[in-house]
């Protein structure tokens, strides 16, 4: 039975302040391991779930090969167990001009895996310049996140001016980062500080239940719940779904003459797992929630992460995305707004609450008046699931239309700075983008690119369009 919660300030919100491939590649010529791991520079963790191992990288122990570029390294056999990858360094500003690659050892079976490219370029995503949180000094430079699975041994190989899965050409003489983008450190340099982040996701144990140490304060857990509250029970796991008419009536609640014949269009309610169904730990993240004012558009991406994981494992590898985001890249939160997975679940991403204009950092200069989208995965050449097309589009519907948005129309947004447009210019953007609109990057990756006309079309339908 319909239980009607009330929608009464669901649209009012106060003004507030990665994505390429990652492939799987043979072993090069010269396999040889990188310098043994020296003790974890930092370690993080908590008595919720999860951890973070950092790991310095070191200059390669063999002798340097006449005109080869340099690399750093770092190989341990004996870690924690660990799920996720990615590699930081110090200075945000500063771009990655080299290749990343890892191979793992498995928990299960004691195999390395072969070498994987881990994507370097991933400043296509982040907090708008002179935003609070770009200028927080806690934010690093990183390449996106891969997730490698039960693992328990590590070996990673950083070479400067390789040619990457990006098409980087290491024979190019241009020393310069893209127009809008931050600067490469030269051709036969890396970025200072490299260290590589080894990130447990912890298991499926609600972090609201109390440590063995005894109770814990569930403030934040509390906060995080209370801002859908209008929507679900304030301890839920999952919003759940409604029909297009319980939407409508819901929405009725505000008894608004004005916002409903602004937003005669609106699609049915997805389900969506909130942020304690995945199980975020809510002692992460910045406290707080930053807003705009309004939600204008969509940005979708992958997430760059690989596809080798069940629908089972996509709450682990949400909670290892948000950790790598927060602890190791310095973010307030994770990025993206909301995730889905292969199978079509869509999950609550930063906090704020999921009907409100929370601000993300998800698409580098158009952060503002957004919402990103990230489909988890890697889709430069794997096609996204038909389920995952259709978890776009629901979601749009709903969302967009709480904001009077058309899945198939046009919008402006004004840059906030990037490497496409300058800051101040007012960009002309499908309501439903790719971050490849906003910035000159892969994301979200060709195939699924391919497939945001069938989301529009599908999203406008349910709205009613």
């Amino acid at each position: 039975m319909f239980n009607i919660r009330g929608m009464r300030g669901l649209l009012t919100s106060s003004i507030g302040v990665t994505c390429a491939a990652a492939l799987t590649l043979p072993p090069a010529v010269l396999n040889v391991p990188s310098a043994v791991a020296a003790p974890a520079e930092r370690t993080t963790t908590t008595t919720l779930r999860g951890s973070t191992q950092s790991l310095p990288l070191t200059p390669r122990t063999r002798e340097r090969v006449l005109g080869q570029a340099p690399e750093q390294g770092v190989y341990s056999a004996d870690v924690r167990p660990f799920s996720l990858v990615g590699v930081v360094w110090d200075n945000p500003g500063t771009a990655l001009d080299g290749r990343v690659q890892v191979r793992t050892r498995s928990t299960a079976t004691g195999q390395w895996s072969g070498w994987q490219d881990v994507e370097t370029h991933n400043a296509d995503h982040g907090a708008d310049p002179g935003t609070a949180e770009a200028a927080s000094g806690r934010v690093h430079g990183a390449t996106a996140p891969l997730w490698v699975g039960d693992s328990n041994g590590v070996d990673v190989r950083v070479r400067a001016g390789e040619r990457d899965g990006d098409g980087v050409d290491a024979d190019a003489d241009d020393a310069s980062g893209p127009a809008g983008g931050p600067p490469v450190v030269g051709r036969d340099l890396l970025p200072a500080g490299l260290r590589l982040e080894l990130v447990d996701p912890g298991d499926d144990t609600p972090p609201y239940d109390e440590p063995a140490d005894g109770p814990r304060t569930n403030t934040e857990d509390d906060a995080s719940a209370a801002v859908n509250a209008d929507l679900t029970d304030v301890d839920t796991t999952e919003i759940p779904a409604l029909s297009r008419e319980d939407t409508e009536r819901e929405l009725s609640e505000l008894n608004d003459t004005d916002a409903l014949l602004a937003r005669p269009y609106i699609g049915p309610r997805p389900k969506i797992v909130t942020r304690r169904g995945w199980g975020a730990d809510e002692s992460l993240r910045e406290r707080g929630f930053v807003y705009t004012g309004k939600i204008k558009a969509a940005f979708v991406h992958h997430t760059a992460s690989g596809n080798g994981y069940k629908c089972s494992q996509a709450p682990s590898v949400i909670r290892s995305i948000y950790r790598y985001h927060v602890v190791s890249m310095g973010w307030r939160d994770i990025g993206y707004n909301f995730l889905v997975d292969k199978c079509g679940t869509i999950y609550e991403g930063r906090a704020g609450g999921v009907a409100k204009a929370v601000r993300g950092a998800h698409t580098l200069g158009f952060n503002n008046n957004s919402m990103g989208i990230a489909v988890i995965g890697t889709y430069g050449s794997h096609k996204p699931s038909a389920a995952a097309v259709t978890a776009v589009a629901k979601l749009t519907a709903w969302k967009l239309g709480l904001f009077g948005a058309n899945p198939k129309g046009k919008t402006y947004l004004k840059s906030g700075g990037g490497n496409l447009y300058p800051k101040g210019k007012n960009v002309r953007l499908n309501v439903i983008s790719g971050h490849r609109d906003g910035y000159a990057t892969e994301c979200p990756g060709a195939k699924l690119y391919a497939k945001l006309g069938s989301a529009r079309t599908s999203s406008a339908h349910l709205q009613g369009r």
